[in-house]
């Protein structure tokens, strides 16, 4: 299957995500602990199969974690890779996951879908520096202009949705910490998913990071069920869409194009996110001419990003 065409699927299916948590009334912890929760189950057996049709430490991918490197050095790379590193970058991933969802979803509280739903996907900004540092990943030329564009345009749709109270700042500043929390879980799935199949990859992140929000919400006293039978269709919702479809086919797509190409391409969701808000009759936040444009200008800049270029020539399934 075309990683493009997985990439493009994957950020249409998050783009529900902010306009349907808004009908839910359950806290943040709870909501984020049950979209990972429910899709376990799916994850679990996608692993078990890749267990099956790929025996080894980490099934689904070569034990080359880098594009171009020797034999000898794969040789060693495969060492590292046995003695547990990549487990211990999917435990980071799991915990940045876990604090991207619970700040992401408690702004929703604070702000609208639009602000909340683009402050967040400034990600890409983040995953270029860290991505930058750490794995020597720089984006094209032509990338660097689709992405500066694309964040334009996410800028105008959140001027053209600004607000003066105290909440709504409280909320951009929960969804900013949910941007960088996002642009780690990234950045490190891209150097992890080079030795580690998809759906073990996914397993992995899901499970720490639906535990880490379970001991929050016993830490906090927070009830995991007593929910309203609209907040369960909510929470099977999430875990089917943007968290089975959504991440998982990111998290996917990163095995085959740049974190910053992945993250780039997801500011369609903010787009997506505030038409949605517009049609949906509970919510109905209609959209400005400004913010019309934003989404214009962000599309040409994903458009121009993923046209650049972004995809690995000769990586493999």
């Amino acid at each position: 299957m075309s990683p493009l065409f997985v990439l493009i699927v994957a950020v249409l299916a998050t783009t529900y995500a902010g306009p349907v948590i808004r009908l839910a009334t359950a806290p943040a912890l709870a909501i984020a602990f049950w979209r990972l929760a429910m899709v376990l189950p799916v994850t679990a057996a996608g692993a078990a199969r890749e267990n099956r049709l790929t025996p080894g430490p980490w099934p689904g991918g070569s034990l080359n974690p880098r594009p171009g490197v020797g034999a000898a050095e794969s040789r060693g790379s495969a060492s590292a890779a046995e003695s547990g590193m990549p487990l211990v970058l999917m435990a980071v991933s799991g915990l940045a996951l876990a604090a991207h969802f619970w700040t992401w979803i408690a702004s929703l509280k604070y702000t609208s879908v639009a602000s909340s739903v683009v402050l967040v996907s400034l990600k890409p900004v983040f995953a270029w520096g860290i991505a930058a540092l750490w794995l020597r990943e720089h984006p094209t030329r032509r990338e660097k202009w689709g992405i500066v564009l694309a964040v334009l345009g996410a800028v105008l749709i959140g001027i053209a949705d600004a607000r003066g109270a105290v909440g709504a700042i409280g909320g951009d500043v929960l969804a900013l910490v949910g941007a960088l929390a996002a642009a780690i879980y990234y950045v490190i799935g891209r150097r992890a998913r080079a030795t580690v199949g998809v759906w073990s990859y996914a397993t992995v992140v899901y499970t720490v990071a639906a535990a880490t929000l379970a001991g929050l919400a016993v830490g906090s006293g927070l009830p995991f069920t007593g929910y309203p039978r609209s907040d369960w269709i909510v929470f099977a919702a999430l875990a089917a869409g943007p968290m089975l479809v959504g991440h998982t086919g990111l998290n996917y797509a990163l095995k085959y194009f740049r974190a910053t190409t992945v993250n780039v391409a997801a500011l369609g969701e903010p787009v997506g996110a505030a038409i949605l808000a517009w049609l949906i009759p509970a919510i109905h936040e209609v959209p400005t001419p400004l913010a019309l444009l934003g989404g214009v200008v962000t599309l040409g800049g994903i458009g121009l990003a993923l046209t650049s270029g972004g995809e690995e020539a000769g990586a493999t399934a």
